[in-house]
Parts: structure tokens; C-alpha cells; sequence
């Protein structure tokens, strides 16, 4: 897609987790002539090549065509976790918005479309090996997050027989992390009063050992790299797992973190988490808990065969950049990625 003049890219969701990754990676291309980055709410953070726009994909007033407009590229990332109990919200922003975003890339005729989806919009798979692409997006239906991600794969089959003009990629990471990610992903699942400093592994003594529990991560900036890729690759279509090696369950943790895994009843924990969620004490759901000992391990060689990626870290050396991030309020200067030690 690159040309002599470069390539112009906008980013929804910009200031988030992957969006700040995506937009640093992007500013510092120099295939990239600039990067247009959206949000609801713009950062002082001003990388290189970039310029930044207020918008709110949940809104019906968003003109997205013409913020649009001249794109050679858009990458949409954005999406909102919470409020968990109230799942018509986040279906506006999420699903709704998403649609917006798919409507408004074909009127203003951009050409490349580079879809955020997920492990998250995968039925229900094996721990035991990993699978491909080919593996149904059916999602877990109880699981907010990964319903919305499921629908929008349908949504995206019919935008690309409708719009076969487009050239279309979906990403389908594992659960991504990175130091300056460490304060956003504990408001959003722990809440906002789990205190970071708690994550020092002389503090874990033992490791819940839940049946199911294993699941995949990846570093943010490694996933950035897989869109960075995509948008260059003339030839990348349809989606693509990623994640990094090693899988990750109680046995690896409990070795990273010099603790020892000790055998739970899914169905005690499942009841704690319910509990807490109930009582507004903890954002992530019960129904997000029963989606995440369902999914699937994912087999990333297709990404590594035709996009030429290849994650830099280790899933384990991730989780101990995280945890780090927790101990010290990682954060960075957006408003979603603002850094905050609590306790």
C-alpha cells in the first residue's frame, strides 16, 4: 500500500492500550507520511506525524466519513470494557460503533480496513493444541465482550461480499499487555481500588490452580507491529491469531513468580468472582471468567508466514513487565492509560 508520497492512516481508539502502541509504531514509519488518531478525548501525548481528533463511535452524530476522507488506511481499535452491567452501553459503542466505522470506510472509499477482533470471538476450543484461523467465531453468547466481538465477524462477512474493494484484516490477539498498560487493566478488572503494590510475587504465596485456566499473551507493541504489517502488506486478507509462546496457566506463573500453585473448584471461584461482581466490587464478570476457561490456544503461523511477524518477547517476560507496571503505576499520558498507584 506504501506509495511515494506515503501512506495516511487513521487510528480509532487511539489513546488506548493497543492505540497508543499502533500510533507510536505508525509516527515512527517512515512509509507513514501521517497518522490521524481518534478518540473521545485528545491527549497532550503528541507523537510525530500525528494529529488527533475528539470523536465518540458511540454517538450517531459522528461524522466519520469525513474524518476519513483521504485515508489510504483505517485502523479501528476502539472499544469500551465497561460498565459490565450494563451491556446495551457497551453494544453502542462496541457493536453499533463498529458498524459505523465499517459504513464510513466504504463511503469515504478507503481502500485498507484493519479490524481489532480477538481470542475473545473464538467458540470454545482446546487447551491441549493449538488451533488456526479456520476455527469458529461464535464466541462464548453469556460473555459480553466476546459476543460483541462475534457479531462484528459477521458483520465483517457481509461488509466484505458487499465491498469486495476493500481489502480486509482482522487481527485476533491474545491478551495483550505492556508496562504503561499496568493502571488501565486494573481499573478495568480489578477496579479502581485494587491496590498495584499488592503484585509482588513475596505477596503470593500460592497460585489459584483453576481446571481450564490456560490461556495466551502477547506484548502490545508486538500486536502494534502485526497492524503496522498489515496496513503494508498488499497481500494480507483475512485474519490472523496472535499471540506469544509460552502458553500460560498456574504452573508457569506460580515458576515466574516463585510461588506454588494450589488446586481450586472452578465453581468456588466462579461463585467468589459473582459475588464481588453482584456487589459492584469487581468490574470483570463472572460470564468473562466461564469465556476465558473456554478459549481456544492459537496457532499463529499464518501471521509469521505472510505478514513476516514474529512476537520480540516472551509471554512470561510480558507478564513480569506487567507486573512491574502494577507495582509502579504504569501509565502513560491519556486519559485511559493514566498512571496511578493505589494503597
Amino acid at each position: 500500500m506504501s506509495s511515494s508520497a506515503g501512506s495516511r492512516v487513521v487510528v480509532t481508539g487511539a489513546t488506548g492500550n493497543v492505540g497508543t502502541s499502533v500510533v507510536r509504531l505508525l509516527s515512527e514509519d517512515p512509509e507513514v507520511k501521517s497518522v490521524r488518531g481518534l478518540a473521545r478525548r485528545t491527549p497532550q501525548w503528541s507523537p510525530p506525524k500525528t494529529e488527533w481528533a475528539a470523536v465518540d463511535l458511540g454517538s450517531e452524530q459522528a461524522n466519520l466519513a469525513e474524518r476519513f476522507e483521504g485515508a489510504d488506511a483505517v485502523i479501528h481499535l476502539a472499544w469500551a470494557f465497561q460498565p459490565t452491567h450494563d451491556p446495551a452501553t457497551t453494544w453502542r459503542t462496541n457493536v453499533l460503533g463498529g458498524i459505523r466505522v465499517f459504513e464510513a470506510v466504504a463511503a469515504a472509499r478507503v481502500p485498507v480496513l484493519v479490524h481489532a477482533s480477538s481470542v475473545g470471538a473464538y467458540s470454545p476450543g482446546p487447551k491441549d493444541r493449538p488451533v488456526d484461523e479456520s476455527w469458529p467465531t461464535h464466541g462464548w453468547p453469556d460473555a459480553a465482550y466476546c459476543r460483541e466481538k462475534a457479531y462484528l465477524e459477521r458483520t465483517l462477512d457481509v461488509f466484505e461480499r458487499d465491498h469486495p474493494e476493500v481489502r480486509v484484516v482482522r487481527m485476533r490477539p491474545a491478551f495483550l499487555f505492556k508496562w504503561e498498560s499496568a493502571s488501565e487493566q486494573r481499573r478495568i478488572f480489578g477496579g479502581r481500588f485494587l491496590p498495584g503494590p499488592l503484585a509482588r510475587p513475596e505477596l503470593l504465596p500460592f497460585l489459584p490452580d483453576i481446571p481450564g485456566l490456560r490461556v495466551q499473551a502477547l506484548h502490545t507493541d508486538d500486536a502494534a507491529e502485526a497492524y503496522r504489517l498489515a496496513v503494508h502488506s498488499d497481500s494480507a486478507r483475512g485474519a490472523f491469531n496472535l499471540a506469544a509462546d509460552p502458553p500460560l496457566d498456574a504452573g508457569v506463573l506460580a515458576e515466574l513468580l516463585g510461588s506454588r500453585p494450589v488446586r481450586l473448584p472452578r465453581a468456588a471461584v466462579r461463585s467468589a468472582i459473582a459475588a464481588a461482581w453482584g456487589l459492584h466490587l469487581l468490574p470483570a464478570s463472572p460470564h468473562l471468567f466461564d469465556a476465558v476457561l473456554r478459549l481456544p490456544l492459537m496457532d499463529c503461523g499464518r501471521a509469521r508466514a505472510e505478514l513476516g511477524w514474529e512476537p520480540r518477547r516472551t509471554a512470561t517476560e510480558v507478564i513480569q513487565e506487567f507486573l512491574e507496571g502494577l507495582q509502579k503505576g504504569g501509565g502513560m499520558e491519556t486519559e485511559p492509560m493514566r498512571g496511578r498507584k493505589v494503597g
